[in-house]
């Protein structure tokens, strides 16, 4: 093995675990522990930060910053990057477009020609729907919020709700959600000591405030998600005890859509809006296990209405 490749497969050993005994690493690439010591040095002196730690637990660790190592992928790997950044060619991220199309176009040049047929053929035979109008996420604003919840840090940014006001949120970032169509950033609101969703397309004037926090008892966050988009902007809520646990519900019924609380073991209720009666019996005639109306007693009256017609039809 030469040093060129030498080098190549000990940044591949450091970067598919956290740490590495000196020991080992020589072991793996069949070379003594003073090669593997003067194959650090090499790699540090092209600007790959590599953490040595001696004796009992130490070892050798990559660490943060410096270069982008280069990464070694294996054909499914490598056919799962590339399909993944022809899709974040349609994201609503702004700047990430660009980058997505410049990453695909050098992988492209690397692929086998073997595994570019695959992502290929693939690609021709997907096709998205539109989604309509969406609004266009900050990338900046959305990596700096992702660190902000990693680092448990507070932030401060400006807001504009969705009736046009303008309010300064000081939070503590607890989780980033995306529906498929719009971010939310789900934190607890410092001044109001209340948990939140944030539009992330409404937050200006980021700022990370660098005082750390715990969290006391979080909430779910794709809960608090789905309670803010599919239930809080509606003006009729349906209520369904159903004979099934919440687990199974949970996995059967769309999460945007649908809220599942557990009762017991056997049952759950459901919970879901919309503005007028239609989609609600809609909804409600889709559920596959026996169920209850509890509220409204309109859609009650509704679905004994449609099962009666249909029973004579």
């Amino acid at each position: 093995m030469d040093t060129a490749t030498r080098l190549l497969r000990l940044l591949s050993l450091l970067q598919s675990r956290p740490q590495w005994d000196g020991a080992e690493l020589a072991s793996r690439l069949d070379i003594t522990p003073r090669t593997v010591r003067r194959d650090v040095t090499r790699l540090r002196s092209l600007g790959y930060p590599i953490d040595a730690e001696a004796g009992i637990g130490g070892g050798y660790r990559l660490g943060p910053g410096g270069r982008l190592p280069p990464l070694l992928l294996e054909d499914e790997e490598a056919v799962a990057v590339a399909i993944g950044l022809r899709a974040a060619t349609m994201t609503t991220v702004s700047g990430v477009e660009e980058a997505a199309v410049s990453a695909l176009t050098k992988l492209n040049q690397v692929l086998p020609a073997r595994l570019r047929e695959q992502v290929g053929a693939i690609s021709a035979q997907v096709a998205q729907l539109p989604q309509g109008e969406l609004p266009t996420i900050d990338a900046d604003i959305l990596t700096t919020l992702a660190a902000a919840c990693r680092d448990i840090e507070g932030v401060r940014f400006s807001y504009r709700t969705h009736d046009g006001t303008d309010s300064t949120r000081s939070v503590e970032p607890l989780r980033i959600v995306h529906t498929g169509r719009r971010w939310y950033l789900v934190a607890r609101d410092r001044d109001r000591d209340a948990w939140r969703t944030f539009r992330v397309d409404r937050i200006t004037h980021l700022q990370r405030t660098g005082i750390r926090y715990q969290h006391t008892n979080p909430p779910d966050p794709l809960d608090l998600v789905a309670e803010g988009t599919g239930i809080a902007p509606w003006n009729l809520v349906a209520r369904i005890r159903v004979q099934i646990d919440a687990e199974t519900a949970r996995i059967h019924l769309p999460p945007r859509e649908v809220i599942v609380d557990p009762i017991d073991t056997t049952t759950c209720e459901l919970r879901f809006a919309a503005n007028d009666l239609a989609p609600l019996l809609f909804q409600t005639t889709r559920i596959p296990w026996p169920f209850e109306i509890l509220h409204p007693p309109e859609l009650r009256t509704a679905v004994h209405a449609l099962a009666h017609r249909l029973l004579n039809s």
